[in-house]
């Protein structure tokens, strides 16, 4: 894994958000997908239509609170290889004193994307349909107490999502095209007690806001998709 600055300033970052949503929340439910088209589809598929797909998948968020109430954080990942076309390592963070299914929550985001995002163009991957494949597991529920769990998530997960491999550059059409983008950090709160809750989806007046760069991500155990 390549260990840039560039890297280095965003994994740091990520992992202060991180922090930043487990001060705010007393749990959190972790949850890990790869997005991406068909192999007839990912031949054709463009990193402009896969940007508006992430796009428009996001910011339907207040839409669809069957799938996205309770959501308080996203990271995501845009990456290109010639196997797979474009695609996007995700990773869904809800509060977890009121989510509690998180193998059920990504097959629910995963549906979402395939079903109706991609009017059947795409597919995914619930990577916590397969958390018994990980050797420390950083997926599903968090406790803000359990250090071991959180270290697990910032230091091995969040590190090799913001990896440099599998770069979006052969498919750029703009050096301003990004490929790494996460919500915006909640507001520190008081020491009132947990649970503190926030909105920390990065989301205002119902448009998208994040912080974004440009980075590449990280792959599950299995590449292998649900159709």
């Amino acid at each position: 894994m390549k260990d840039t600055k560039n890297n280095k300033n965003m994994v740091d970052s990520t992992t202060t958000y991180i922090d930043q949503l487990l001060e705010n929340h007393s749990k959190i439910q972790v949850i890990r997908l790869d997005l991406s088209y068909t192999k007839e589809h990912a031949r054709e598929a463009s990193l402009e239509e896969i940007n508006q797909d992430l796009k428009h998948l996001l910011n339907n968020r207040r839409t669809k609170p069957s799938i996205f109430e309770n959501m308080i954080g996203y990271i995501a990942k845009k990456e290109h290889t010639k196997e797979k076309g474009p695609h996007i390592h995700t990773v869904f963070i809800y509060d977890g004193q009121k989510v509690s299914k998180d193998a059920y929550k990504g097959d629910q985001i995963g549906a979402y994307w395939k079903n109706e995002i991609t009017n059947g163009k795409g597919i995914y991957h619930n990577c916590n349909r397969e958390k018994a494949k990980y050797a420390e597991c950083a997926l599903g529920m968090i406790d803000h107490t359990d250090e071991a769990k959180r270290t697990v998530l910032k230091e091995k997960a969040i590190a090799y999502l913001c990896k440099e491999e599998q770069s979006i550059d052969s498919i750029k059409q703009s050096g301003n095209e990004r490929s790494f983008t996460r919500g915006i950090a909640p507001r520190k709160k008081s020491n009132a007690g947990r649970p503190r809750q926030c909105d920390s989806t990065g989301q205002s007046n119902g448009t998208l806001e994040d912080e974004s760069c440009g980075l590449e991500g990280q792959e599950c155990p299995s590449d292998q998709n649900t159709d």
